[in-house]
């Protein structure tokens, strides 16, 4: 069992690692290519490199998604705050990729029929709300383990605790409106990072001190 452990966690990482690569690979540098390309260029790579690039993101998605949730149960009362909530991130995301960017994206290259003005914002949208996630869903993996906070902190987790519910509702709220809501500040590569970062510093400095 521990060999299997070891092994579904070492591949957490691997799928983890192609997922998230692809998705900074779309909001950091294709989307910002495609902005400044010839028409004649973005049609080729929408033709044939996004459809290409979306199956390694969408299938990496899956792969994390599955090993995570064996990880996860593995855990059982061992889990606490920091894992929780960063289980809850990678869910959302990985939800995301599968219930609306792949949707939207295939209307954008053409895989599909519909309004291709529609689909792109609701993509880009929800693909900058997983941008936003990223770092503080990987903050609270490692942070479950290895951060100095939670060698301090909780064996178990106490669903009642502010410092895990007032998080949670937080990021309820972020992912409703990267369902529905305004894409705002996230809208440029810049301003996205720095609010990865900044929601990082914020959710776990609630979970510390709440």
């Amino acid at each position: 069992m521990a060999l299997i452990e070891f092994l579904l966690r070492w591949g957490h990482v691997l799928f983890g690692i192609t997922w998230i690569g692809m998705l900074y690979y779309f909001n950091f540098v294709q989307g910002e290519y495609f902005k400044e390309a010839e028409a004649s260029a973005k049609t080729d790579a929408t033709a044939k490199l996004a459809p290409r690039a979306l199956w390694w993101f969408r299938w990496g998605a899956m792969f994390t998604f599955l090993t995570g949730l064996y990880l996860l149960y593995a855990l059982g009362s061992g889990a606490n705050q920091y894992i929780m909530l960063g289980a809850v991130m990678g869910i959302f995301m990985f939800l995301n990729v599968w219930l609306i960017i792949w949707p939207a994206q295939k209307v954008v290259i053409g895989l599909k029929d519909g309004d291709a003005s529609v689909a792109g914002p609701r993509a880009l949208r929800a693909s900058r709300t997983n941008t936003l996630l990223s770092a503080p869903m990987l903050f609270g993996m490692l942070a479950s383990k290895h951060g100095t906070y939670s060698a301090a902190g909780f064996e178990g987790i106490d669903f009642a605790d502010m410092g895990f519910l007032i998080p949670l509702v937080l990021i309820i709220l972020l992912q409703l409106n990267g369902m529905m809501g305004r894409t705002g500040p996230m809208a440029s590569v810049i301003g996205v990072i720095h609010l990865s970062l900044g929601l990082t510093a914020v959710l776990f400095a609630m979970v510390h001190f709440l």
